[in-house]
This record gives structure tokens, sequence and C-alpha cells, in this order.
């Protein structure tokens, strides 16, 4: 499975101020989700992401790209033994997936994000088979 980037989230502590900003500097459609405390952005075209308070308070505003993978536990663990520094082994996100975030030995951080399963399709309701004229 290629592992394309996803999700890019900006962590601030000052979301208000980061909306106004870069909803006067581009075109995206900035919509709330208070039960999170996050906004998501979408961009149109190409990745999309969120807006959220900084998790880190004494961390600095940033811009964080998350990875598409199908195990963000595994993906973590091979992360670690290669040499990062894990922030987030595993974080739930109900619904919607999981995630994981560490450094790579340069520094340089990264997100991990595992999609939920997507639930089975409902087969559509067969049409009543016609019958045939004599």
């Amino acid at each position: 499975m290629p592992n394309a980037f996803v999700h890019i989230e900006l962590n601030t502590d000052d979301v208000a101020k980061a909306k106004k900003f870069y909803s006067s500097v581009f075109d995206w459609k900035l919509q709330d989700v208070p039960a999170m405390g996050y906004t998501m952005l979408d961009v149109g075209k190409g990745v999309g992401g969120g807006m959220q308070k900084n998790p880190m308070p004494a961390g600095p505003n940033h811009w964080l790209a998350y990875v598409e993978v199908a195990d963000v536990k595994k993906t973590v663990a091979k992360a670690r033994a290669a040499g990062a520094n894990v922030f987030v082994d595993y974080k739930d996100i109900p619904g919607m997936g999981a995630l994981g975030i560490f450094s790579d030995p340069s520094g340089a951080v990264l997100g991990v994000w595992q999609p939920a399963p997507k639930p089975p399709r409902k087969a559509a309701p067969k049409a009543a088979a016609k019958k045939k004229k004599r």
C-alpha cells in the first residue's frame, strides 16, 4: 500500500487569529466541529486538513502532515525501532480512525493516520423480476 499524505493540521495557540488570517489569504472553506474543538479545512483540490488549539502549550505553533497507514501501532513501532522519538503511540478518534505522532532522528515531526474501517455497503434491493408475456 502506498503511503500518501492525507491530512495537514495547524496546531496554534490562537485558532481565531489563524482562521481569520488563512481565510483572508486562501479560498478555503472552514467548518467548525465544536464537539472536537476543531476546524476542518476544505481546500478544494489537494489534501485538506484542520486547525486546533495546540495540544502542547509550551510547543511552537506548527503545521503537521499525516501519512495514511494500514496500522498505526505497527507503523509507530517500526518508526521507534528506526530511531524515532514517539509523542503519541496511538490515539483513537471515534468514528474516524486513529493517529500516531513521532519525530524522525533529525527532529522532523510527522503524523500517521489509520482511517476507521468503512461500514459494509448495503446491497440495493433487487427489483421484482418482470414476467414475460406469452
